[in-house]
């Protein structure tokens, strides 16, 4: 249960409003409140209440939100040492609108993320060699996501890249990728395409396929999970959930199925699995409080398993 994530932090500064703005209109908002978020941030602290154990490498200022961000590590009980502070850039920050209809948009200056290099890959080799899984994601650079997934690989770990925020991926040779996890619009990018491309899940998964990746995972939130190999696509069903804020759920899928692949879980049941903690997460506000434990995503489970029966 060693997992390590290739991460991103960024500090959130949230406002809640009845909509969300559309370009040019300007909304009074309400419930202002700073809180912890980043991409790989998000995984680790998921990943750690699941019980796995998790080091994390990345990089933020050394300022205020930097030392916070150490601290909320730390509190996790995840490990810090592949944690490096620049003075060059400050932390990343994100601002994020929510309403009431538990959707979000979010924009992001990444800052001290942008320095993270290929060298802080190297530096701290040893947290991925002593771990099961690696994740990554792109709120890094991509050469630094894909230079980490490459030396995992070459270790024998298991890869998965969550591949978000999008960029067009089919130039790379992704054959050090095993899980590639898009969402549903997040494929379409992920293969040059708009969001809104007449696409099937299946067409954007073969795309992916030719990178070399092993498996495309297209997370489709509350219609479940779908898993694509070169062979068969496979679906997973979503647990039925009273959804009141999404924010931060495709974090908690990617780490939480990874602590289960680190388990030796097979895909289909480590889906199972991070769809629960997923959905869960998405009962709570915001993304590091919503996050549950272990024994709280078994006893969901366990619960789930006997309404199935009955």
């Amino acid at each position: 249960m060693k997992v390590c994530i290739i991460g991103s932090y960024a500090k959130a500064l949230v406002m809640t409003a009845n909509r969300i703005p559309v370009a040019g209109e300007t909304l009074l908002g309400r419930d202002y409140r700073e809180t912890y978020g980043g991409k790989g941030s998000d995984m680790a602290v998921q990943a750690a209440r699941l019980g796995a154990d998790v080091s994390y490498i990345g990089v933020v200022g050394k300022d205020s939100f930097g030392n916070e961000f150490i601290e909320l590590m730390g509190s996790e009980q995840v490990n810090t040492d592949g944690i490096r502070q620049t003075e060059d850039k400050a932390t990343g920050v994100g601002f994020i609108i929510k309403d009431t209809f538990a959707k979000n948009i979010i924009t992001v200056d990444m800052g001290a993320n942008e320095e993270f290099s290929k060298e802080d890959i190297d530096t701290h080799l040893h947290l991925i060699e002593q771990a099961d899984v690696v994740l990554a994601q792109l709120e890094i650079p991509l050469d630094t996501a894909l230079y980490a997934m490459k030396k995992a690989k070459e270790l024998g770990k298991t890869t998965i890249l969550n591949p978000a925020p999008a960029q067009n991926l089919l130039t790379y040779d992704l054959s050090c990728i095993d899980i590639l996890t898009p969402n549903e619009t997040e494929s379409r990018v992920t293969i040059g395409e708009l969001p809104e491309a007449g696409l099937t899940h299946r067409q954007a998964a073969e795309k992916l396929l030719q990178t070399g990746c092993g498996t495309v995972v297209i997370t489709l939130g509350e219609n479940g999970v779908d898993i694509h190999t070169a062979k068969e696509t496979r679906h997973v069903d979503a647990f039925k959930i009273d959804v009141v804020d999404s924010n931060g759920a495709g974090d908690s899928f990617n780490a939480s199925l990874a602590v289960a692949l680190s388990e030796g879980k097979q895909l289909d049941e480590a889906v199972r699995f991070a769809n629960a903690a997923a959905g869960l997460c998405c009962t709570k506000w915001e993304t590091v409080p919503s996050y549950h434990t272990r024994t709280e995503v078994e006893a969901f489970l366990q619960n789930n398993q006997i309404l199935e029966r009955s």
